[in-house]
């Protein structure tokens, strides 16, 4: 436990702490020398570069750090001789060439350069810059910062791969190249997290099925697990001799899976806030546009950012959409009822005249009463529209149905029922429908069993698609497998068709929150140490010393004394890594299981995807080349 290892110091700070703080300390202020405590400089950085700092730091921390402006690499840039850049920038060739035809020459574009690459360089692009003799007297600092991942939420982060499951899971990707450069890419950018946390960790992954059963022939797409946990593996091994203080013995675990764990949890209708919100309101991103009345009785449109910095969402993201409204409008009630500004303006409404000292009263309360007032309208306007849409889109019927045939409380019967009764449905809810139906009972759609069906559902060609693609991901070909066309791995019970077991220990309080995504068994056993090692193995050995889910506890304890009571006693940490894109139901098993097993739970994937963003990449996986994501619409 080195002092400089930043996950273990003094005070434990979260995935994004760290990360935010390596960002603005380690990189910029460093660049602040002696003689330029006060000089402002230019910050560079190309497409992912930008992308990533965006993710975890604001413009305003920024300059607060000495950035007076950020630049695109590629774009034509003012020459300013007089002061000095910060480069923060991929380890690539075009990258490269770039930074050096803006500071060789008579002229070079700025001062000095201090540049920091987001993942490791290779040995040819340093020889590249050490052979330019005019840029090297110019040059600050070179370093590696390896952090090349983007981190979406306080526990959560991406490697940005939108197309990982088109290039590793679509049809015949075994010849291409994409397939390995996507999967070294993920590999290189995942391994910058460890790099970023100094944590060494136990590296587990999903096996392929044909090492648990002999009658499966292995498929590329089978493992893909399997070959991102040993580049990722080889990664890491370079990072132990490079980057100084680099933990020798494990510090953390990560477990790697794919889509093929939980083919239901991405497009099922998800009934907590935050999911709602996404699923539902067309939102770019985290950016939710509605509209306000102003003081001059105007309507205009507003943009806010769903984000850690808005104390209403936090407190309502993970909760049942129903318990969210109550709490919306308990608050509601109470800022009323407390605040002198709000009865006031209540009060004014009814008719009533207003004395001067109500007034005076309702000014003195002004400031605090329409911070407030903003947020709570913000989020009773997100309910009120989330109550339109369950309402037109026939949700509440919906959602049972769904859940129902995940717990083996409804089949083929009801299923046909709902098709024939509810014919005006939408396209996009029949089709999450069938793909959850198609899920949990794979043996329907062998040969054209399923196409009837989905006739009945009226499907088009695209979303038929998207049925009969989830087979790519089940992990083995479906034309070697001995368990029909899907083969998921589902406990399947004898007495009824589930695809999810009845959970007795938690009190549900209401009907529609009985789905719980796969992920989170998978975490609380590796946790507690139950996760099978045949089904999941380890890439390294870990270390006598390695005590697993005590996480070295007693040790953590004496360090994080003074530690906010949070974190006081935190175990290590839990990755966990999902190729082919997460929930946001499996980010909310992250936040949940972080204080049930007292471990950060830390989970990374591919892409962050909602139903619809999900349902268009299955239709894309044996779409042809020619097709992209932005042909194809929901």
């Amino acid at each position: 436990m080195s002092d400089s290892d930043s996950s273990h110091g003094g005070d434990y700070r979260s995935f994004r702490q760290i990360s935010r703080d390596r960002l603005l300390h380690e990189m910029l202020r460093s660049t602040k020398s002696g003689d330029s405590k006060s000089t402002w400089k230019v910050l560079i950085m190309d497409k992912i570069t930008v992308k990533v700092m965006s993710y975890s730091c604001k413009m305003a921390d920024i300059t607060e750090e000495g950035i007076s402006l950020v630049e695109d690499l590629y774009k034509r840039r003012q020459p300013l001789p007089s002061m000095d850049a910060v480069y923060f920038i991929q380890p690539l060739k075009e990258n490269v060439v770039m930074f050096l035809s803006d500071m060789s020459g008579r002229c070079p574009l700025y001062k000095k350069a201090h540049v920091f690459f987001s993942s490791p360089i290779t040995k040819d692009l340093v020889a590249m810059i050490k052979n330019d003799t005019s840029v090297l007297p110019r040059i600050g600092a070179l370093r590696e910062m390896n952090l090349e991942y983007f981190a979406i939420d306080g526990q959560g982060f991406t490697t940005d791969h939108e197309r990982a499951l088109e290039e590793l899971y679509g049809e015949n990707v075994e010849s291409s190249r994409k397939y390995d450069a996507c999967l070294n890419s993920m590999a290189v950018r995942l391994a910058t997290v460890f790099a970023s946390m100094r944590e060494l960790p136990l590296v587990r992954f999903r096996a392929a099925k044909s090492s648990l059963d002999a009658s499966t022939l292995t498929t590329v797409r089978d493992l893909v697990p399997t070959k991102l946990a040993a580049a990722l593996w080889n990664c890491i091994t370079k990072y132990k001799s490079t980057i100084p203080n680099f933990p020798q013995t494990e510090t953390c675990e990560l477990l790697i899976v794919d889509r093929s764990i939980d083919q239901i949890a991405p497009v099922i209708h998800e009934w907590t806030y935050d999911a709602m919100c996404h699923d539902l309101l067309n939102m770019e991103g985290n950016k939710y546009v509605y509209e306000v009345t102003t003081q001059q009785e105007k309507k205009e449109k507003k943009e806010v950012l769903l984000e850690d910095h808005d104390p209403i969402w936090l407190e309502l993201r993970d909760l049942h959409f129903a318990d969210a409204s109550l709490r919306l409008h308990e608050k509601m009630s109470n800022f009323v009822s407390k605040n002198k500004a709000a009865q006031i303006r209540q009060g004014s409404r009814d008719g009533s005249e207003l004395s001067t000292r109500d007034l005076q009263k309702m000014v003195q309360a002004l400031p605090q009463y329409s911070e407030q007032m903003d947020k709570l309208t913000l989020h009773v306007d997100i309910a009120q529209k989330l109550n339109e849409k369950i309402k037109e889109l026939g949700l509440q019927e919906v959602g049972h149905l769904e859940q129902d045939l995940v717990f083996g409380d409804a089949g083929t019967k009801e299923v046909i029922n709902f098709l024939r009764l509810k014919q005006d449905a939408s396209p996009e809810t029949k089709l999450r429908l069938m793909m959850i139906y198609a899920s949990v009972y794979p043996e329907k759609f062998e040969a054209d069993k399923g196409v009837k069906l989905m006739q009945l559902a009226r499907l088009s060609p695209d979303d038929m698609n998207a049925v009969n693609n989830m087979r790519l991901l089940a992990g083995s070909d479906s034309k070697k497998s001995s368990g029909g066309v899907f083969s998921l791995k589902f406990d399947v019970q004898k007495k009824k068709h589930a695809a999810r077991k009845e959970r007795t220990t938690e009190e549900e309080q209401w009907q529609l929150s009985r789905f719980y995504p796969m992920l989170e068994d998978l975490i609380e056993k590796l946790g507690k140490g139950e996760l099978p090692k045949n089904e999941y193995p380890c890439m390294n050995d870990p270390s006598p010393t390695f005590h697993g889910s005590q996480g070295g506890a007693s040790v953590r304890d004496s360090i994080l004394r003074h530690a906010s009571s949070d974190f006081k006693k935190m175990g290590q940490r839990l990755f966990v890594f999902i190729i082919g894109g997460a929930t946001r139901s499996e980010l909310r098993a992250a936040h949940k299981l972080t204080t049930k097993l007292t471990r950060e739970v830390v989970l990374g994937s591919s892409s962050l995807d909602d139903p619809p963003q999900f349902m268009t990449k299955l239709k894309l996986l044996s779409a042809q080349d020619e097709l992209s994501l932005d042909d194809l619409v929901i």
